[in-house]
């Protein structure tokens, strides 16, 4: 290799390098407690320090080792979504890697899980061995989410509402004999909506991991930093603290 073509590679390597450091990266959230949520209870926030909850302090220590200049707002899903798909050096979390998304981001993580869960009344006296033995009850859920359209595709009897908060109040007027949903974000809702605490969780039946979610057309030392980022937050053991803050 002679001197001139050294030099240039070089300066390839020192712009390539200066782009990433300067390289503004957006990073959106939806209001879902206790993984993620406005500080003050509004329905947006735009600043990292307005955001709270299991996900985004996950997200926070992972910034911590990050050398990016990195914007974080909370908006409704639907928005951060159209938002990601559309920019590169944009990501949403924290976002369930499904066989459907798997191609169309990149991934960073798993940062935590969700837990599929069925809940009954405090006074309730519903178990549940297995998944197939709810068959029998009628199921409360959460229009389109996840969790109901797996039901709803397996048969069982689903009674699904636009408004999530509203199914705990059903359980508890015995409209409905199970509610689908979140492990901990299920008691959250039903607590912070209706002041109803002491759901019996019945049944865990299946997991989701969530990650950050890029924008596939991300610069690719963006995601390897972010990774490894994560991967050292992963080793120190702040991720299983945080978890159990939020109760788990």
């Amino acid at each position: 290799m002679n001197i001139r073509t050294l030099k240039y590679g070089l300066l390839a390597m020192l712009m390539s390098a200066a782009s990433w450091a300067a390289s503004d990266v957006t990073l959106y959230t939806e209001q879902f407690p206790p993984y993620n949520m406005t500080s003050d209870g509004k329905a947006f926030a735009h600043k990292a320090e307005d955001i709270s909850g299991l996900c985004t302090d996950i997200v926070k220590q992972i910034l911590q080792h990050v050398s990016l200049d990195v914007r974080m707002k909370l908006r409704n899903w639907s928005y951060g979504m159209s938002k990601t798909k559309q920019k590169p050096n944009t990501g949403l979390f924290c976002t369930a890697k499904t066989q459907e998304r798997s191609e169309l981001f990149q991934w960073v993580g798993p940062l935590t899980e969700i837990r599929w869960t069925l809940f009954a009344r405090p006074d309730s006296s519903i178990k549940l061995d297995n998944l197939e033995a709810a068959k029998q009850y009628n199921i409360g859920g959460y229009k389109d989410d996840v969790m109901t359209t797996y039901l709803q595709d397996r048969g069982f009897k689903i009674s699904a509402l636009a408004n999530d908060s509203v199914n705990p109040k059903r359980l508890m007027l015995n409209q409905i004999d199970l509610w689908v949903a979140d492990e901990l974000s299920g008691p959250y809702v039903a607590s912070d909506s209706a002041d109803i605490d002491g759901l019996k969780n019945v049944l865990v039946f299946k997991t989701s991991p969530l990650y950050i979610a890029f924008n596939p057309k991300t610069d690719p030392q963006i995601i390897k930093g972010f990774q490894q980022a994560y991967d050292k937050v992963k080793r120190s053991g702040q991720i299983e603290v945080i978890e159990r803050t939020y109760g788990r």
